[in-house]
């Protein structure tokens, strides 16, 4: 069952401010389809980040909809196919509120040397905030979804056109049933619609490009989307933002090898993991740091003491530690958690006070999570042909996506006698 297309407008019927006037708090880097990202890295300071300042990925442009009359088609593997009004999804099911710092799986492509293909983010891709939505698993368990173990959701966003490629993802069950959202708020108020409005799905802890906004179909199957029925089903591809993008390919590979299904979920251990997975998904974040305060070129006197702060998230696995050097990275000291714990999900604020010296020093931060993986220092060359994480160097690949290297993270400041 196809669901009915709510697809077709027209396009000028768009707001009228730009990109930029809309979202101030953004650096617009391409203005269609619309691509922005935080300013400026002291932006990502808050616990909450403003909706106006959380960064927007879209691969098409964004539809304009009308919330009464948009529905979710679920089919499948269910007792009998259903469409959902957005007013069903918000009222007749539990809500539930996550807080998490979603990071696009392209943040930090701007590091890659030579340069990787697509729009160059650098540390600005990534926003937390509370959202708010109902759990999936209640909708399954209602309409009598298989939710087995080892079964896939694919969800599927409802923003583009007919002759354009799907954007699809598959989300394994057991994750589904944990903790995914189908959200329509963000930090308490609807969700924009650069946003994903009216609903979102919302994968805590994954990678950004798993969350698939403009949510129009979940679809429970045995398998990821692939094969020719998926890749040319009603003349589009459903694959291609499952299979194709989003996948840790070095230059050595012509294209990323096609899995009906896996078994392993952690993004990490699928690039240990290259006999059983050659090149893995962008599935869960993997574990990063940031230094928000002081910034570049900021020039601190030696006759005090320095405050060193930063944020720090991950994927599944929580944040354990984080390490703060002020010397490019030859000895490296604990750094201490301040403020709230939000959640596994959210980010952790840390705090370590310097002594300061005068002169020119290199900051640095890294972060460890509750599994012992802690952050490489450096993106690797691309003629190394890494899959994985290996000797502290995160692998290059075409696309680049995933980089959680410190080294280009790091900030320069001047310490004045």
């Amino acid at each position: 069952m196809q669901p009915e297309d709510h697809r077709e407008r027209d396009p000028s019927d768009r707001p009228d401010a730009s990109l930029d006037e809309r979202y101030p708090g953004l650096e617009v880097l391409t203005e269609t389809p619309e691509n922005a990202q935080t300013a400026s890295r002291e932006h990502l300071e808050n616990y909450l980040t403003p909706r106006e300042e959380h960064y927007i990925r879209t691969h098409h442009r964004t539809p304009k909809i009308d919330a009464e009359k948009w529905a979710v088609s679920l089919t499948g593997m269910v007792g009998e196919e259903v469409e959902l009004s957005v007013a069903e999804i918000k009222h007749d099911y539990p809500t539930e509120s996550v807080v998490h710092m979603m990071e696009c799986s392209g943040n930090g492509r701007a590091y890659f040397d030579p340069n990787a293909e697509g729009d160059q983010w650098n540390v600005g891709a990534v926003g937390s905030a509370v959202w708010t939505g109902t759990p999936v698993c209640s909708v399954l368990e209602a309409h009598d979804a298989a939710t087995d173990d080892g079964l896939w959701l694919s969800v599927m966003g409802g923003e583009a056109k007919k002759d354009e490629d799907v954007f699809c993802r598959s989300i394994p069950m057991g994750k589904v049933l944990d903790d995914c959202l189908l959200a329509y708020e963000m930090n308490g108020e609807p969700m924009t619609p650069e946003h994903g409005y009216p609903l979102r799905l919302l994968v805590p802890g994954w990678f950004g490009n798993n969350s698939v906004k403009w949510v129009d179909r979940m679809h429970v199957m045995e398998t990821m989307v692939s094969g020719d029925e998926w890749e040319s089903k009603g003349g589009r591809d459903y694959t291609e933002y499952q299979q194709s993008s989003y996948r840790i390919v070095p230059a050595q590979d012509n294209e990323p090898e096609r899995y009906e299904s896996v078994e392993t979920f952690s993004t990490y251990e699928q690039m240990r993991e290259t006999d059983e997975i050659r090149n893995a998904y962008c599935f869960d974040q993997l574990v990063k740091s940031l230094i928000t305060s002081p910034t570049d070129d900021a020039t601190p006197s030696a006759d005090g003491r320095v405050e060193i702060t930063g944020v720090a998230w991950s994927g599944d696995d929580a944040v354990e530690r984080v390490e703060v050097s002020v010397d490019g990275g030859e000895t490296w000291n604990d750094a201490e958690f301040v403020g709230p714990d939000l959640g596994r999900h959210a980010l952790r604020k840390f705090r370590y006070v310097w002594d300061a010296t005068a002169g020119e020093h290199a900051l640095l931060s890294r972060a460890t999570d509750e599994e012992g993986r802690t952050q490489p220092a450096t993106v690797s060359d691309p003629d190394e042909g890494l899959r994985g994480i290996t000797d502290g160097k995160y692998p290059w690949n075409e696309k680049g996506y995933g980089n959680n290297a410190y080294g280009p993270l790091g900030v320069s400041v001047s310490v004045e006698e």
